[in-house]
Parts: structure tokens; sequence; C-alpha cells
């Protein structure tokens, strides 16, 4: 039995499971390396500085969560800090007629190195999301991004499994094996809370523009 299932287990009704849940998040949340998390962030900053592409990977849940990283490292840093020179990153998980022409002529393992085939050069980073750190075609992309210099930054639950291995960098969150949830919740907020430190550095640091000085005239 998981956790989830004794939180279950002892909940009277959904909103004690929920209090129980959050709980059980909020100390999970309490274990998290933050100074790995800091070390992320150096070395997205480094890869937006020498004008690197960060892709980034994951299956089914963290599928959704490396296109929402993708969103959100992009386009919304760039829109809420006001920078000319953005973070590029894309998400080798979008693109259905790509991914599906790769899986059914080469085989679903071979989805996102194949991907990184087409779109990799020297020097990218790969940020690789897996609860259980052991999805082959995603520890495949970190192998082959490895074996071409690249850095491998991981986002893994449980013991890490196989991915921790190959990360240059890498943030577990552990859980008993199997206790997906939780983990997804939290490589979610891992999103935002990097998403956020970014656009508000970068905007505390760029130069004051005359639109600064401007801003608001108009509604008064």
């Amino acid at each position: 039995m998981n956790n989830i299932e004794k939180i279950f287990d002892r909940s009277a009704d959904a909103a004690v499971f929920a209090r129980n849940y959050i709980q059980y998040l909020t100390q999970l949340l309490e274990k998290l390396d933050c100074e790995s998390v800091a070390r992320v962030v150096t070395e997205l900053e480094e890869a937006r500085s020498l004008h690197r592409t960060i892709f980034v990977v994951g299956n089914g849940g963290s599928a959704a969560t490396a296109s929402h990283m993708a969103n959100d490292l992009a386009m919304d840093v760039l829109k809420k800090s006001g920078v000319e020179h953005p973070f590029r990153v894309m998400s080798l998980t979008d693109n259905v007629s790509l991914m599906t022409a790769i899986a059914n002529d080469e085989g679903y393992e071979k989805l996102f190195v194949n991907k990184l085939r087409i779109y990799y050069r020297p020097g990218d980073v790969l940020i690789a999301i897996s609860a259980s750190g052991n999805s082959p075609n995603v520890v495949a992309a970190a192998e082959w991004v490895k074996s071409r210099g690249g850095r491998v930054i991981g986002f893994v639950g449980f013991d890490g499994g196989s991915l921790k291995k190959l990360c240059d960098i890498s943030v577990c969150v552990e859980t008993p094996h199997g206790e997906y949830g939780p983990v997804e919740d939290i490589h979610m907020v891992l999103d935002h809370l990097i998403a956020n430190w970014l656009q508000y550095k970068m905007r505390a640091l760029r130069p004051l523009q005359v639109s600064d000085t401007t801003e608001g005239r108009g509604a008064r």
C-alpha cells in the first residue's frame, strides 16, 4: 500500500483527503534539494546566454509537463520579463504528425532520439522528465545527448532510476515506487518555481526602457 492509499484509508471524506494529500505534498516539497534546483537555473541561464536550445521531454503526464514547461520557459518568461533575448525551448512531445511517423516507422523507443537527430545542435541541453526514471525512450534520448557531449537535466521521482545516473543535474522527488501523482505534481511546481524566478530576475536586470517611464499614463 503506497502513501496515497494510506491517506485515502484514513480520510472520512474528500475534504479530509484533500487536506491530507496537501500535507503529504508539503512534506515532499520540504525534502527537495533546493541547491539542485539552483543548479538547474544556472544551467538554463547559461544555455540562454550561449543561444543554445533547451529540449524538454517526457511520456504521459510528464509529456504534458514538458509542453507546459516549454511554454513557461519560452513565452511566459519572454512576455513577463520584457527582455529581447528569450530562452530557446522546444518540447519534444509536440508535433503529433512527426511523433506518430517516427513511432510507426522506427518504433516508440526511438521517438525522442529521432526528433533530436533532426533538431539538436552541439551544446544544446535536454530536460528529461520521468517519475520512474526508467522510460526507455526518455533514457535513450538522455544517452544520445550525453554521447554527443550535451548536458542533461533530470526531473525524476522514486529512486531516480536509470535516468538519474545519466544526468548532469537531477531533482528527485523521493517517494515509493509507483506513486506517480505526487511526483508529477511537484514536477509542475518546479516548472512554475523556476519560470517565476527567471522572469522576475530577468525583469529586474534588464535596462530601463522608455515605455517603463510612461506605462499606465493613459489610464489616469
